[in-house]
């Protein structure tokens, strides 16, 4: 017989989002994101109740952790048992835990990511404090709720007698929600609580006074208070979190840094290899060994110096470049009235306060009843042995314990309950003994009920409760604060000495755009010969450079590429050099105009001056083309449509400029003419030019030096020298004065400036 089928003609899209919708929904509540009141995630729940109704409890011996997760999957979260055992295990991990929930025997993994033993291999029980975590549970302090499959009851939240979701901190991804909440020490959160409890409308800034910020199991040092602040005033806040460091002389003089306190979830193994790798890639020069010596007294990395090695430069290098240094991003969301929502400080400690009133709220219901229910019984009996003798001779005439009751009642005016208590009464109990103990009890449980109904009756007396309890845990398990809190972040300033050893090199640069870097050693040997350069280039720059230098190179685009010297390729003198295209991508119709090396751009006072082909000039700081990432071109100056860069000279901003064209004028001017601007900027007219007529040379005069004579280079190849007492010194933007007859067929290639100090050769800097 076949079945009837049915089908539905429905959009896709509305099918996925149907679907994905509920999924999303039990991942964000039943699964990755904690309950802002206990602070845990279902399955951390489930473990911990399972484990405290089996009695596995601190005060018992451990059990195979194998049947706790058994019990867990057959009775409350039936998923893999992988996923609960992970739970199960990172609750007892005291690098992962402020304080731990559960107590393990047998390997839990480590700090370098070493996977724990099989469960069948370990054992576990409840810690102490799990213990606060659970304690009148069986009180009907929290609500319950069917299980999976309706077999018996599972809490929806733990009593929490302290404010774990803070201490213990949490972390989770689930659908469009994330949650970072780092774990506190469990003495300022209680103090936190109770500044909280006294007054209501206290400010963040005022909590931080006790509370002062995330303390981490693992240690370390957090820096940026305003980053905290921010977190604890929205729920989202950036610090700086680094390892603690010391540096140690050892035989011989040298240095060694130790690291004993780690940042919060980092792989330890993973942290050291990447530490070795800086050294046997010479990423960091000065380290020369690292070493893991870590054992069951604390945590050590040894990384040994060399000698004379810059300790404090080393470590500040590791800082910026590997997880010695991290930053940890706030990020408080928890599940709140059944809804996820970023919650800040206030909000937090809130809906643990009102987690804990309604807890104590219910077991003082739970225990007035109790004693309430007490106190009728005892009424009872007290008024049972007064007439002792009466109820004897009714229950010897009874027939049986239900007619015994019913005589009972009716004869005495006993209720159920009370007389329930009377048949059931030993002959012992009816001493006089007793008798004074049942008028004790009476009045201890009047007492009682009257307490009760205070703590139900008066706000005041409820957080008078709370407030008990909490500094009782306090007492009981509070320890120090392990991480340290320091206000500013420091920034990490690295010499470059520290990265690259000190060298002298001799740096070449050719028209063709050839860079290289030799060692003096080759340059000695070469018994001055000519570089290695392709045939028809000749050299732009030479220059005996160090390997902690700059070189800043210029193109005809009005671009510059900024070239660490050590990372240069290193050629042999006779060789060809590397085309700066295989170190910096430029444009094929991009040539090289110019090369200056800078030693410290911070304490350089030299200026930059540009000259452009149409005549413009520019003065900028050198320090300003200073830069952290030079992967591309950068922009030196903004060029007109047409335009391109001619020359860069270095000046100290007062010396005398010489612009030149190809139709033979030549202006004189001074260099305070011409304004500083800011890096991008265009600059002035430095000549005014004729039509058809280009600048051909841009030229600095030295400070205390005098021109004395130009030598003019025409394109034909002929020179002529002009004595400067020809040349009348004038103001920028000037045409200048003409040093050739007009003739349309002679133009200049070149001006050569010889000063009063200059001998043979013309002066070229």
């Amino acid at each position: 017989m076949s079945v009837l089928e049915k089908f539905l003609d429905l959009p896709f899209e509305e099918i996925i989002s149907d679907r994905f919708g509920r999924y999303s929904k039990y991942i964000i509540q039943d699964r990755a994101l904690p309950d802002v009141r206990d602070g845990l995630k279902p399955v951390q729940r489930r473990i911990l109740y399972a484990m405290f109704k089996e009695g596995n409890t601190h005060d018992n011996p451990f059990r195979k952790s194998a049947k706790t997760v058994g019990t867990v999957i057959g009775n409350y979260h039936p998923h893999g048992d992988a996923s609960v055992y992970d739970a199960l295990v990172r609750m007892s991990q005291d690098w992962k835990m402020r304080h731990i929930l559960v107590e393990m025997h047998g390997n839990n993994g480590s700090m370098d990511g070493d996977p724990q033993a099989a469960m069948r291999y370990t054992e576990a029980r409840l810690s102490s404090i799990a213990a606060e975590m659970l304690r009148d549970i069986d009180r009907e302090t929290v609500p319950f709720a069917p299980n999976f499959d309706d077999t018996t009851q599972e809490p929806t939240v733990l009593p929490a007698r302290f404010p774990n979701l803070l201490v213990n901190g949490s972390t989770g991804i689930s659908a469009g929600y994330a949650t970072e909440i780092p774990p506190h020490p469990l003495g300022e959160v209680i103090d936190a609580v109770l500044m909280q409890l006294d007054n209501p409308s206290v400010t963040v800034d005022e909590l931080m006074t006790v509370l002062r910020g995330p303390d981490f199991p693992t240690g370390g040092i957090i820096q940026g208070i305003d980053g905290i602040r921010q977190a604890y005033q929205t729920g989202k806040g950036k610090i700086v979190l680094r390892a603690k460091a010391s540096f140690e002389v050892v035989k011989g003089g040298r240095e060694q840094i130790v690291i004993t306190e780690i940042p919060y979830e980092v792989n330890k193994a993973q942290l050291v290899r990447k530490i070795d790798e800086c050294r046997l890639d010479c990423k960091v020069e000065g380290i020369a060994e690292v070493r893991d010596e870590t054992d069951r007294s604390g945590l050590r990395i040894v990384i040994e110096l060399k000698k004379d090695a810059d300790a404090e430069g080393v470590l500040h290098y590791l800082y910026k470049h590997t997880d010695l240094q991290i930053s940890y991003n706030f990020n408080m969301v928890a599940i709140h009235n059944k809804t996820p929502k970023l919650l800040n400080l206030k909000q937090l400690l809130q809906a643990y306060i009102d987690h804990q009133k309604e807890v104590v709220k219910r077991r003082s219901q739970y225990d007035l009843a109790k004693a309430r229910e007490r106190e009728h019984v005892v009424q009872g009996l007290i008024k049972a042995i007064s007439i002792l003798d009466d109820v004897i001779a009714t229950i010897r005439a009874s027939k049986n314990k239900a007619d015994a009751k019913e005589n009972l009642m009716a004869q005495f005016g006993f209720t159920e309950q009370q007389a329930e208590a009377i048949v059931t009464l030993q002959l012992y109990r009816l001493t006089n003994t007793d008798i004074s103990q049942l008028e004790k009890e009476a009045q201890e449980l009047k007492h009682k009920i009257e307490e009760l109904e205070a703590i139900l009756g008066s706000e005041a007396r409820l957080i008078d409760v709370i407030k008990t309890e909490l500094v009782q845990i306090k007492e009981k398990y509070a320890d120090r604060r392990r991480t340290e809190i320091q206000e500013e972040i420091e920034e990490l300033n690295i010499n470059l000495e520290v990265l690259v050893p000190s060298e002298n090199v001799m740096v070449t640069v050719t028209r063709d755009g050839y860079v290289k870097r030799t060692s003096l050693r080759s340059y000695a040997a070469s018994n001055g010969e000519e570089a290695g350069m392709k045939e028809g280039d000749e050299l732009l720059f030479l220059y005996e450079s160090n390997t902690t230098h700059t070189l800043l190179l210029f193109t005809n685009k009005g671009r510059y590429l900024y070239l660490p010297v050590h990372e240069l390729p290193d050629i042999r003198w006779k060789e060809l050099g590397q085309h700066i295209s295989n170190l910096i991508p430029i444009d094929k119709d991009e040539r090289i105009i110019a090369a200056h090396n800078v030693i410290d751009f911070a304490e350089d006072e030299r200026k930059l001056l540009f000259f452009t082909r149409q005549g413009m000039v520019k003065k900028t700081a050198l320090a300003e083309y200073e830069v952290q990432r030079y992967s591309k071109p950068l922009v030196a100056l903004k060029l007109k449509a047409g335009d391109e860069l001619l020359d860069v000279r270095l000046t100290t901003g007062h010396e005398d400029i010489m612009i030149g064209t190809q139709q033979g004028y030549l202006l004189w001017f001074s260099g305070e003419e011409v304004s500083e601007v800011g890096q991008k900027a265009q600059g002035v007219k430095g000549i005014n030019l004729k039509e058809g007529d280009e600048v051909v040379t841009g030229y600095v005069i030295p400070e205390g030096e005098k021109p004395v004579q130009i030598q003019i280079e025409t394109g034909r190849g002929a020179l002529r020298s002009v004595d400067l007492a020809q040349v009348e010194k004038m103001t920028r933007a000037r045409r200048g004065t003409a040093l050739l007859k007009r003739n349309s067929l002679t133009k200049v290639k070149d001006y050569l400036i010889f000063t009063e100090q200059d001998e043979l050769n013309p002066s070229r800097f």
